[in-house]
Order: structure tokens, then sequence, then C-alpha cells
């Protein structure tokens, strides 16, 4: 699950390149992902962390690493993989592997498949527990050494994507006792980050990169080794047993779906795309004090991204209202409330991406708390009238006024910089996204001809947000008794309207350009964007079939999904 956003991955951030993600080399054991509130980790089709140097396993906490190698071994050896999978609500890892042949001189001690290893593996609070049994299927009595091997470098999620960094925090001496080890770091933040890993039984030896167990078994005899690895909880507390943790968990997961209404149709393959498409939900959302947020995609964005989560909470609207509560809650308490050129706030603007980590902290990237986008703002508006709609929460409602009021104000002011009607963007400092759209790579938004558009750029489907945003939120006035207010607002989305359909539509290419650059210039460009348009009833509705009818056609519709960019464009690709 990954999302189209481009961020900052250069220290060099006037260079063209600066926001782009670097691509690396395949590598030979396919991934999996697990994400529990805060937490994510990567692992390898093995449940292994860090098996390849310098790729981007892990298990990551709140922007941060907090294991980059976790590697068993079977008497030195890797063991060999028999299958894997993740369980249909994604909470749990499950590896079956074996042990290969080993040898002693040119005689075969021990035959390859004797042993059964698995390896079951979940997230829950801030902490990964792993399980490991292992059973004796031989005739014979087995004595082998289980190892584990552990590591840690601390680096910001930026770093792990490919951030080169001058200079690093210090790392400290790992602390051992007989069943644990405590990694630590200092940030170049001042902030202390630590990963404590409890082993469970005690291992017969311990050291400061690994763990190891002697394991004798007679025939079908089993046996379970346990490990926790919990992310910045302060000494001495440690986790919960594997069972209690395992068992809280899933009754967690299952009190959250339930919040969502359950579907079925006669269509058993159908019934499984949407149990598929709720898992993914319910692993993508957080529930905190504020409510429920979907994270804008694991492994990359598993963040609060302003735009990402009102476009899902519209989308659930109908299923899950309080998705738009919690998303509404938690946006509203980030909202922009003072000039800063360097976050690209104004106030009235909502927050386009959060970050927890060290380089976020430092400004190392710009995303500590990163208000360069266009849209979100207007889709804050949007999403709070239809929540109302959909709920009649109006008492929610007037504690939301405020912060609606300070987004409309921001959409007629600072949002609209030139007074021409149309919401543009530019950024304010070097540092910031070039564009500030939901396409935000430095090259998303070009001319016929391939050129680069130029700024402020208006793009179409964010006045599209802004006249369904007013349209909207009319409706809500009305009823909290605001009449005046909502006759403004309605009036103003007409005129809007107008404006649009003048400015925008291009018979060139039969659909509504992609943007207007700075000099009020038509991006003619055949886009995906024209197709958003249609969501908001800003279109004319003989303009609008011309457009659905294009985004139908070949050079859009690929089999899999409508491209973002027609093939034939200059930058298609």
């Amino acid at each position: 699950m990954t999302r189209s956003s481009n961020e900052a991955l250069s220290l060099d951030s006037n260079s063209d390149e600066s926001f782009r993600i670097e691509a690396t080399e395949a590598t030979a054991r396919p991934r999996q992902t697990l994400k529990s509130g805060d937490t994510f980790a990567i692992v390898d089709s093995h449940g292994d962390i860090g098996v390849v140097a310098g790729g981007t396993d892990g298990i990551f906490h709140c922007d941060t690493r907090y294991l980059s190698r976790l590697e068993v071994l079977i008497d030195g050896m890797h063991p060999l993989l028999l299958g894997s999978s993740i369980r249909d609500d994604n909470t749990t890892l499950t590896v079956d592997l074996t042990n290969p042949d080993k040898y002693s001189g040119n005689k075969c001690i021990l035959q390859k498949d004797t042993l059964h290893i698995v390896r079951t593996f979940f997230l829950w609070q801030g902490v990964a527990y792993l399980r490991l049994g292992i059973q004796n299927h031989g005739d014979a009595n087995i004595c082998c050494t289980l190892s584990i091997v552990v590591a840690n470098d601390f680096a910001d999620v930026f770093e792990v994507r490919g951030t080169r960094r001058r200079k690093r925090g210090k790392p400290r001496s790992p602390v051992i006792d007989l069943q644990s080890i405590v990694l630590g770091y200092l940030g170049l933040d001042d902030v202390e980050r630590t990963t404590m890993l409890n082993c469970d039984p005690r291992p017969d030896r311990i050291g400061s990169g690994i763990v190891s167990y002697t394991v004798s078994l007679s025939p079908q005899r089993r046996r379970s080794i346990f490990l926790s690895i919990s992310c910045n909880k302060p000494p001495p507390a440690k986790a919960k047993p594997f069972f209690s943790g395992l068992k809280e968990a899933s009754r967690e997961f299952r009190a959250e779906k339930r919040k969502f209404i359950s579907i079925g149709t006669s269509s058993d393959v159908f019934n499984q795309v949407l149990h598929r498409s709720m898992n993914d939900l319910h692993m993508l959302t957080t529930s905190g004090s504020d409510g429920t947020y979907p994270y804008a995609g694991v492994p990359w964005y598993s963040t609060t991204f302003g735009r990402d989560g009102l476009i899902t909470a519209l989308e659930l609207l109908w299923c899950a209202p309080h998705v738009a509560k919690g998303v509404l809650t938690r946006l509203a308490a980030f909202q922009a409330t003072s000039l800063d050129p360097l976050n690209d706030a104004e106030p009235g603007k909502i927050v386009h991406e959060m970050r927890g980590g060290e380089m976020a902290a430092l400004r190392e990237v710009p995303f500590g708390r990163y208000y360069g986008s266009v849209d979100a703002t207007p889709l804050f508006v949007l999403l709070a009238g239809a929540y109302a709609e959909r709920t009649n929460d109006l008492e929610f409602m007037k504690a939301l006024w405020p912060n609606i009021e300070a987004s409309l104000g921001w959409i007629d002011g600072s949002g609209d910089s030139d007074e021409d009607g149309f919401i543009e963007y530019a950024r304010a400092t070097s540092d910031g996204l070039v564009n500030q759209g939901w396409k935000d790579s430095q090259d998303a938004i070009f001319h016929a001809d391939g050129d680069l558009a130029r700024g402020p750029i208006a793009l179409a489907e964010v006045q599209a947000y802004v006249f369904a945003a007013k349209t909207s939120i009319a409706v809500c006035a009305r009823r909290l008794g605001l009449s005046d207010m909502a006759a403004r607002l309605e009036t103003s989305a007409q005129k809007l309207k107008r404006r649009f359909e003048e400015a925008f539509w291009c018979d060139e290419i039969n659909m509504y350009a992609l943007a207007l650059d700075g000099e009020k210039r038509q991006c003619r460009v055949r886009t995906s964007n024209a197709g958003q348009v249609l969501m908001s009833g800003i279109a004319s509705p003989e303009r609008a079939r011309r457009v659905a009818d294009s985004l139908i056609r070949p050079q859009f519709l690929s089999g899999w999904g409508i491209r973002t960019v027609a093939i034939g464009e200059v930058r298609y690709n």
C-alpha cells in the first residue's frame, strides 16, 4: 500500500531532484509489511530483518527505525523457507521454516526437513512480538543452537529511504542483563531513543548483538522461545507476555472493526474483495484520543496526511462516519493559526503532513508539521459539510465552526493571492514542495509542449473542491441559523462556477485544462484531474459528459484504472 506523493529526500533543496525517492536494487527475499498504530515493520519472507545490508527492512515507530536487524540462525545457518503468509486481517505474520542439511566432515548429522520452525510475528502498542516454535519431526534426539542476531541504527525514516545526512547522533553502549538487551541512541535533537529486547525464557548466552539457545529435543517434542522488541518504552516497563498481547491486540482489532458496517452480497468473489479492502482500511487507520485517523500509506506514508485522510473519510462517510469525525477533530487541532513561511503555513490552512522523527525535528526535511497543500483546506470544509448532512451531529459542528470559518477565510484570502477568484499555490521557501496538489512531484504540472508550469498555479480540481465545499457548508450554516452566511457562500459558489467554465474549459483537448499557470495560461494537458472535477457538481452537464467520455477511452482507461496522464501527452510515462 503506497501513495503517489514525493517528499524531500535530498539535502540540496534547490535541485530538481530534491523530492524524488531513490530506487534501490531488488532483493532476493520478498518483503511483508505489518502496521499497528504508529508502529510498522518491514520483514522479509523468512521473517528476518536486515539480512541484506543497506535495505529498508526494520521495525519503525514514529518515523524512526528501532530495529535494523533481526536474524534467526540454526547452528549458524539460515533456515529454509517452507512458506509465509499474513493473516487476512493483516495482524499477524506466520512463517514456516525448516533446517538445512548439517554436515560434520563428509557426514550428514542432521538431515534437512527434520526440524519445523514456526515464526509468529505481530505488532501492538509500540511493541513487536515474536514467537519461535521448534518441533523435532525426526526419530532421534536433536541438539542444535538457535541464535537470534539483533542490531539497530536508529535511522530516521527519510534516512532509510535514501537521504544522506552530514551528521548523526551518538549510539549508546548496549545495556545487557540475563534476559534483555537495551540499545540506545541520543539524537541531534537531544531526544533519547531506546529499543529493549526481552527474551523468554532466559537465553543460554546473551551479548550486545546476539542471543542464543541450546535446543535439545527428543522425537516429536517441541519448544517455544519468545522475544519482544519495545520501541521507546520507559524502563523498567516490559511488554506483556506474547499470548496476552496477541489476545488483547485481537480484541482491540475486533472492537475497531465493529465501528464499521458489515457488508455482504450474493457474490463470493465480490465479498472477498470487500473483505480484503476493509481489512486494509483497518490496517491503515490509527486510533488516538481524537478518534480514528486513516494514515496515508504503509510503509513510508504511515503518518497523518491532511489530503489523504480527508479523501478517505469522504469515501467512507456512508459506512463509517466516525472516521470523518476523527479526521476533522485531528486536523482542526493542528490547523495553522499564524504565518510561518518555513512550513508554508498561513492562518486557516490545514496541515499537509506531520512527522515525528529526528530529521523533521531538526528541519533536515521540512515535514515536521508542514502545510504545503493547496487542497487540504477546501477538502476540510467539504468533509465537514458532508459529515453534518450524513450524521446530523450539529453539536459537533458548532464546536468545529471556528475552524471552518478560519478555513473559509484562508480560501477567500491568502489562498487567492491575486484575488482572481481561484485558489493558487506557490511555495514560500525553496525547502517546500514545488507542487502542492495531489500530484506533487516537481514535474507534475506542465504545458502541452512539456514545459513545466510556473506559479502561482491554480489546479482545476482544487477549484471544484472549493465549489463543493462552499455549497455543502452553506447547507450546514443555514441549519445552524446562519442564513446570511449561507447565502453569501451560495452566491460565491455560483460565481466560481461561471468563472471556472470560462477559464478552464479547453475545446482543444475536449476537457478541463489541468491548471492555470502564473500568467493565467491554460496547461492544455489531458489528465485525470478533470475527472476529479466531476465529483463536485461544478461542471456543466454537457461538459461533464464529454469529460467522462474521454476518461473511458483507451488513452486513459488502462484496464486497472484511469491513467493520471493520457497516453500521447509529452510527459506521459
